[in-house]
């Protein structure tokens, strides 16, 4: 058994940042990560066209000038490729590999009230000791495979976007099958088709995306990037979104029709985000949302040939950008390629795989491959297949049955001295994902060193804290559009995962300015013992 001053579980760009910020506290650390490198998400994403959907030299840290300076994205989007690279190069930078125990899962962390240190148990069977036990699973870390009646008998390849391969796939001459049409299938559909002989795409719910217009980033834009770095990060702690590119600047309702019009059009020709955000009244107006959503459903009309085709693909059953919006190239212009179909299992379901393929109610569909892009248990799924107990047994999971609470997204009651990066109840995936991940790693370095100066021994969530919270955040939501669509914001790609509206949606700079006001006023809703 090791003996650590902190337990970090995850070597994404959260665990490595908690593991370089316990180290200028002096504490002995260890992160634990199940991949045999680091990067999280964009280590096990390498599906083809996985990209991010911030613009990358805003979708990197700010913890390090020198780093911000010296690193060239290629790309006004970056690649996984190009993620997973600068995720190595941190690493290396920082020396953080000599404290990461790789191919290594954690299965289970139990708190002994007693010793006030939790014992964390992994599948190899080493086990560690800690004071602290951070959470860094991320938020979409856990593939979910959906049950789809007869997927064992299929017969040839099943891939999946979420686990994809390491040496890759290639398509060339394939008839390949793809479910799913969320982020992930938007960015690998156009890749599929430009190799397959065949792709059938079997979509559930259209989603709504906007074009990224992706391209190299001009040497002029990289050099005036860098050169307000400082600034803009600045102005990124202070938005909505935690991206330097989001700001409100109108209200959708107060605009004539023409100048609605050309603002539309202004947005969609940045692409992005900024299309959703731009908009003060977007996420909490029926009609402004409405009008932004037609816009993009006229889009897609214009772009997509075939007219019984474009209809399917314009989303009607839910709110423009109630559903996380997808940013994508050449998507829709996918569809007017000759072998491309499409099939809407909404209007005809699956009703089970075949060793050939899959049957609709009405058609037999055959092909060689069959990609199951089909996203995540995400936000909690990563942290409740986990053991982890809590004082006197209590099990995370369970107490998390009925939908998942976290004081600030933090902490949990009945489980001291765990902290969870970006855990629901926090703006996590609603915000600029890494700038998310260094505010709560630096608030979290934060609280463990007041704890180590004033000799705490267990730091613990407040029950009434937790709960009112809890409320808040529900409540929140309520308020806008998002609670309109089944997303997996709610749990609802999961079957039987409780509907409660996970992220924080109040904006990144009203949460992180509560957080720093409760730091500064010595922790109020946390028992500090």
């Amino acid at each position: 058994m090791q003996d650590r001053d902190v337990i970090v579980v995850g070597a994404g760009f959260a665990g490595m940042y908690m593991l370089h910020s316990l180290r200028r506290l002096g504490l002995a650390t260890t992160v634990i990560e199940r991949g045999s490198g680091v990067g999280g998400t964009w280590f096990w994403n390498r599906y083809p066209g996985a990209r991010c959907d911030v613009e990358s030299m805003s979708y990197s840290y700010s913890f390090s000038e020198e780093l911000q300076q010296e690193w060239v994205w290629p790309h006004r989007y970056a690649t996984q490729p190009e993620i997973l690279c600068y995720a190595n190069h941190v690493a290396d930078r920082f020396d953080l590999r000599r404290d990461i125990v790789f191919d290594t899962a954690v299965t289970a962390a139990e708190y002994d009230d007693l010793e006030k240190r939790w014992t964390i148990n992994t599948g190899t069977g080493e086990t560690f000791r800690a004071r602290y036990l951070v959470m860094a699973t991320g938020c979409l870390s856990v593939p979910k495979v959906p049950d789809l009646p007869g997927l064992g008998n299929f017969r040839g390849r099943v891939l999946h976007t979420a686990d994809w391969p390491r040496e890759g796939y290639d398509f060339t001459d394939q008839t390949v099958g793809i479910v799913g049409t969320g982020s992930s299938g938007i960015q690998s559909i156009p890749l599929i088709a430009r190799d397959a002989k065949h792709l059938t795409v079997f979509q559930r719910t259209a989603n709504y995306s906007i074009p990224a217009w992706n391209g190299p980033i001009p040497q002029k834009r990289e050099s005036e990037i860098k050169l307000n770095y400082r600034a803009l990060r600045q102005k990124s702690r202070g938005s909505y979104a935690g991206d330097y590119a989001d700001e409100y600047y109108v209200s959708i309702l107060e605009l004539s029709p023409e100048e609605r019009e050309e603002q539309f059009e202004r947005r969609w020709q940045e692409g992005g985000f900024n299309y959703q955000y731009a908009f003060a009244d977007a996420m909490v107006s029926e009609q402004a949302n409405e009008l932004a959503a037609e816009f993009v459903r006229n889009k897609i009309r214009a772009i997509v040939k075939d007219p019984q085709a474009a209809e399917i693909l314009c989303p009607k059953d839910h709110p423009f950008g109630a559903k996380r919006l997808c940013v994508d190239t050449q998507y829709y212009e996918t569809y007017n390629r000759d072998n491309v179909s499409l099939v809407d299992i909404k209007a005809d379901p699956i009703i089970e795989i075949t060793e050939t393929g899959l049957r609709t109610g009405q058609a037999e569909h055959h092909f060689e491959v069959l990609v199951l892009a089909t996203g995540f248990d995400a936000m909690t799924g990563a942290l409740t297949r986990i053991d982890i107990r809590g004082r006197h047994g209590v099990l995370l999971r369970e107490r998390w049955r009925d939908g998942p609470q976290a004081y600030l997204g933090v902490a949990v009651t009945e489980f001291p001295n765990m902290f969870v990066i970006t855990g629901p109840g926090s703006p996590s995936v609603l915000a600029n994902m890494i700038l998310a991940c260094e505010q709560h790693v630096e608030w979290i370095a934060q609280l463990i060193e007041h704890a180590e100066e004033n000799a705490l021994t267990a730091v613990e969530a407040d029950p009434e804290a937790q709960e009112q919270w809890a409320r808040q955040v529900t409540e929140s939501a309520g308020k806008t559009l998002y609670v309109k669509a089944n997303s997996w914001y709610l749990g609802a790609n999961v079957p039987g995962k409780a509907r409660v509206f996970m992220p924080y949606v109040d904006g990144f700079q009203v949460y992180s300015q509560t957080c720093d006001d409760i730091a500064k006023t010595g922790y109020p809703g946390f028992h500090l013992r």
